[in-house]
C-alpha cells in the first residue's frame, strides 16, 4: 500500500468489528469492513445492504461514520446508491474500447468471457434523413441500413443502439442474423470494408421513458450517449450509430499523453 493510505500496516481487513483502541478513524475501519464483506463474497453484486440505522446499531457507529464510509464506497464504485431504494453492492463495470480500438462492442465482451447478445427491434433499408446524412456524408434521402438494437451483456440490459449503414457498402445486411453476431465482423469479413478510424463523442443524457423500461433503470436516471462514426479506407464514413449505456455500469478512463512534437496527443478513452 502506499504511504498515504491510513490503513497500510495497521488494521488486518478480516476484522469484522470496529476497533476503539485503534488509531484508524471509525468510518476508514467501517468503509474496509463493509468492502471485506464485497469481495470475500458474503455480500454479491445487487446485494441491498442493511439501513444506515442497522449498521450504526451493528458498528456501534454514528450515523455521520456510516455515511462517510458508504460516501467513499460509492465514489470508489464498490457501493451503488439508488434513490428512494437504498445502497446496494455494485455491478461489474463492463469494459469497451472508445477511441483507440475499432473493435465493436461484441469484441470487447467476448474478449472478456462474458457474453453479449442483441435484441433486433429493427433491420430495415430506409432513406437518410438529415441527421444520418449528415454524419455518413451522404445526400439526404440515400438507402441506409437502419439497425436498431437492445444488447445484452451477460443477459442484463446494457446499451440501447440504432446504427445506419449506407446500402451501397453492404447490400444484403438486412438479410443478416445480428442477434449474436458482430456488425463490424461483416462489414471487414463479408462486405470488404476496411474500418480504419472512428470519431466519437460522448456526453451525459437523461433517460426517457422509453429507454427507461429497456435499460431497466430509474425514472430520469442518466445514461451515456454515444456518437459514432466509422471511416473505411477510402476516408468516407461507412457506418454510424449513437447508444446509450447504462450510467451505473459504465465508467470512463482518460490517459491523455504528449506527441512527439510537443502538441497534445488525442485523448485514449475507454468505457469500463
Amino acid at each position: 500500500m502506499e504511504a498515504s493510505d491510513p490503513g497500510a500496516g495497521v488494521w488486518p481487513r478480516s476484522r469484522r468489528t470496529v476497533d476503539r483502541a485503534s488509531p484508524l478513524p471509525y468510518y476508514y475501519q467501517l468503509k474496509e469492513i463493509l468492502r471485506e464483506r464485497v469481495t470475500s463474497g458474503e455480500l454479491a453484486p445487487g446485494d441491498r445492504l442493511d439501513g444506515e440505522h442497522t449498521l450504526c446499531e451493528r458498528y456501534g457507529v454514528s450515523r455521520t461514520v456510516v455515511r462517510q464510509a458508504l460516501s467513499d464506497l460509492h465514489r470508489e464504485n464498490v457501493l451503488d446508491r439508488q434513490k428512494g431504494r437504498g445502497t446496494f453492492v455494485a455491478h461489474e463495470r463492463t469494459s469497451q474500447s472508445l477511441v483507440q480500438s475499432l473493435n465493436g462492442l461484441y469484441d470487447d465482451i467476448r474478449s472478456m468471457g462474458r457474453t453479449l447478445r442483441s435484441e433486433v427491434r429493427t433491420l430495415t433499408v430506409e432513406l437518410a434523413d438529415a441527421d444520418v446524412a449528415a454524419r455518413l456524408e451522404i445526400p439526404p434521402e440515400t438507402p441506409v441500413t437502419a439497425i436498431e438494437r437492445l444488447r445484452f451483456v451477460d443477459d442484463e440490459p446494457w446499451v440501447y443502439t440504432l446504427s445506419h449503414v449506407p446500402v451501397r457498402y453492404a447490400p444484403d445486411l438486412v438479410a443478416q442474423d445480428l442477434r449474436e453476431d458482430s456488425l463490424y465482423r461483416l462489414l471487414r469479413e463479408r462486405y470488404g470494408q476496411s474500418l480504419v478510424r472512428s470519431r466519437r463523442m460522448v456526453e451525459a443524457h437523461r433517460s426517457d421513458p422509453p429507454l427507461t423500461k429497456d435499460l431497466q433503470i430509474g425514472p430520469s436516471d442518466p445514461v451515456l450517449k454515444l456518437t459514432n462514426v466509422t471511416y473505411g479506407a477510402h476516408g468516407a464514413p461507412i457506418e454510424t450509430f449513437i447508444a446509450f449505456h447504462r450510467a451505473d455500469r459504465s465508467r470512463f478512463e482518460v490517459n491523455i499523453v504528449q506527441s512527439e512534437q510537443g502538441d497534445p496527443a488525442q485523448p485514449i478513452v475507454r468505457l469500463l
